[in-house]
């Protein structure tokens, strides 16, 4: 019988365990634009957005950002299609718990594979911009090329142009355009280097306006192989088959569940140390009980999560070995306050100070004393708002 029990009691606390470990999932519905069924959103925890796959799509990606807060801080999740076989729905996995009781948007964006005819276009549009770009901002002058950007903003605006002109376009492998390459930089600090009187070709007795016809060509030259160079870098990078975005969805202001708030209480054994009165260092130690304010949420910061304030009181007083009592102000219990910090989930670690006060027995006098306090002690929650569903 006693065995039947003890398996009974360990099936038990594993169902428990592998229920409590399950990632919740919620259900987008596109036609209705409706989200977990009205509920609000799981906080504090991650979870999966789950819902029906529309024909021809093949990515799907999910912002997801306070709505106190702009798109540039949003949280992006993806799935994407695997290979070739049939599903019906997707499946985002949201790793970044959500902040409780908080209104978030969440918007989804659905991608198919782009034809041949929409890459061609892409391919044109961003080579045309990176010649329009080159051709306005480079002019001869001096007998030099020069240019009205630095290198630096030249490269950054150039690799805009592809980012931007790409912008609702994805690679089925996620990768982006991280920018123009070390050889399209060498080729924008050569022109510093380049001469145009050498486009004399060393040909003495040449009329002037031969010798700036010739600057001009060798000029023409330089921008044509420039140009040609962005424009051979951006059609690699688009090379492959990218997915085309077709649909953005946009739930605004959806609101996340409000979890219960908790107390946690501090039951333990602690001590501390006096001398003041007594003609040696005398140990006293004994059972306290208190209360934590933990220093953040552990869910965002682990280290102030498990962080508190720690307060309370010992269950007893004490004497020393040569009569004195000691007791505590206001509430005739010495009291401790100090920092605790939560180990191994159950037990806290405290550090502070005990407020004592001394007497001497038969003596109506009292000393008051502040002194370190250390102890460890089991922590259980207590839920505050009992009646919230």
């Amino acid at each position: 019988m006693k065995h039947v029990l003890l398996f009974s009691l360990g099936l038990i606390l594993f169902t428990s365990s592998s229920v409590l470990g399950q990632i919740k999932s919620v259900y987008y519905n596109v036609p209705q634009g409706q989200i977990n069924e009205g509920n609000p959103l799981p906080s504090e925890e991650p979870f999966y957005i789950k819902g029906r796959l529309p024909g021809g799509i093949e990515m799907v990606t999910a912002k997801i950002y306070r709505s106190s807060k702009t798109s540039l801080q949003a949280e992006e999740y993806y799935w994407k299609k695997p290979f070739d076989f049939a599903v019906s729905e997707y499946e985002i996995f949201i790793a970044e718990p959500l902040r409780s009781n908080e209104n978030y948007t969440v918007a989804f964006y659905f991608y198919e594979r782009a034809d041949q005819g929409q890459m061609d276009d892409l391919k044109s549009s961003i080579s045309s911009n990176l010649e329009s770009y080159i051709r306005a901002n480079m002019e001869v002058s001096r007998g030099k090329i020069r240019s009205l950007n630095s290198d630096k903003v030249m490269m950054t605006q150039l690799k805009q142009i592809v980012q931007e002109g790409t912008k609702n376009y994805q690679h089925f492998i996620g990768q982006e355009f991280e920018g123009f390459s070390d050889v399209v930089r060498q080729k924008l600090k050569q022109k510093d280097e380049l001469k145009l009187r050498r486009a004399r070709f060393n040909i003495i007795g040449k009329k002037k306006d031969s010798r700036d016809n010739n600057r001009a060509l060798y000029a023409s030259k330089y921008i044509e192989e420039l140009i040609l160079l962005l424009q051979s870098e951006a059609k690699q990078y688009m090379a492959g088959q990218m997915l085309s975005l077709v649909d953005i969805r946009n739930i605004r202001a959806y609101p996340t569940e409000k979890k219960r708030s908790t107390l946690p209480l501090n039951f333990g054994y602690g001590g501390f140390a006096i001398k003041r009165e007594f003609g040696e260092t005398e140990y006293f130690n004994g059972p306290f009980a208190g209360v934590s304010v933990p220093l953040g949420n552990k869910t965002f910061t682990k280290f102030l999560g498990n962080a508190s304030f720690s307060a309370g009181v010992f269950l007893q007083n004490f004497d020393s070995s040569e009569g004195i009592e000691l007791s505590g102000p206001f509430i005739g219990l010495p009291f401790y306050a100090g920092l605790g910090y939560k180990l191994f989930r159950v037990f806290r670690f405290n550090a502070g100070a005990v407020a004592i006060n001394s007497e001497i027995l038969n003596e109506s006098e009292k000393n008051f004393h502040i002194q370190p306090f250390i102890g460890f002690s089991l922590e259980f929650d207590l839920w505050l708002g009992i009646h919230d569903k």
